[in-house]
């Protein structure tokens, strides 16, 4: 299977710059699952830029109906 690293690029909502995994979404899931996290894409945009990606942060807009 090919990457579409442009296309993944283009939609990646993750406001770290400089980020080496930046359209590259096997590899971004799997470096956030190994750190008990989510990507910065499962996130709405006021709470990705808190860079608190973690599960119990989810959780918490899940139960408040933000995500």
């Amino acid at each position: 299977m090919e990457c579409g690293k442009e296309q993944n690029s283009a939609r990646c909502g993750c406001t770290y710059s400089g980020c080496p995994k930046n359209g590259l979404c096997c590899e971004c899931i799997q470096a956030h699952l190994k750190s008990r996290e989510l990507p910065g894409c499962c996130f709405p945009p006021e709470a990705e830029r808190t860079y608190d990606r973690s599960f119990e942060h989810f959780a918490r807009l899940v139960g408040t109906k933000k995500v």
